[in-house]
């Protein structure tokens, strides 16, 4: 690069929908096809590691002490408090990323979400839809992983969550995964210049 050229700064890339629908595969399909242009946001936490995560990988940990200065500091674009834990997206990350030009995409609830578009208004916002919500009570009773009281909890939070996609630029619906994973490589591929996609492997 030349000292007349400059770097174009990177898009911010954030993806909701409610539990269950399918948002982290279809999101690891994109860093994939897009690597190294498109990364992943690292959220940071006050919880402890969980076996076989790594600091600056999965999170950024801290201790809550920490986590409460970074606050006062206005560290964070947007920060929660769930089930006893923070969970905040780091400035310093995105802008880093950004202003390097790689594009970021965040994987975010919906409250998270609208406070990130208010701090970065020229994210690209995607939401992700079940095909149904008998479809969405029947992937997420699959997972087995939740008491009856939890999964009434995730339902009744998705149909709330399901009342904001009307605040997002672009809807995919989470149907059939292969063909979900096509149209959302075709909403990043639109924005995301000079990506060199994965190419099938030569039969």
């Amino acid at each position: 690069m030349n000292a007349t050229q400059t770097t174009r700064k990177g898009y911010l890339f954030i993806v909701s929908g409610p539990s269950g629908v399918g948002k982290t595969v279809l999101c690891n399909s994109i860093v994939s096809k897009f690597a190294p242009a498109v990364v992943y946001s690292i959220s940071t936490t006050s919880r402890a590691p969980r076996g076989g995560e790594t600091n600056g990988q999965e999170y950024f940990f801290c201790t809550a002490e920490e986590f409460e200065k970074s606050i006062e500091r206005n560290d964070f674009a947007e920060w929660a408090f769930v089930h006893g834990n923070y969970y905040g997206t780091p400035r310093r990350f995105l802008a880093a990323n950004l202003d390097a030009g790689r594009h970021v995409i965040l994987n975010i609830d919906v409250q998270g979400a609208m406070k990130i578009r208010d701090e970065y208004p020229e994210s690209i916002m995607i939401f992700i839809l079940p095909p149904n919500f008998d479809e969405l009570e029947s992937r997420i009773r699959k997972r087995n992983m939740d008491s009856e009281h939890s999964l009434r909890h995730r339902l009744e939070n998705a149909r709330k969550e399901l009342d904001y996609r009307d605040q997002y630029q672009h809807i995919v619906v989470n149907d059939d995964l292969a063909a979900a994973t096509g149209e959302l490589t075709g909403i990043f591929a639109a924005y995301v210049q000079n990506c060199q996609v994965e190419q099938p492997a030569a039969k």
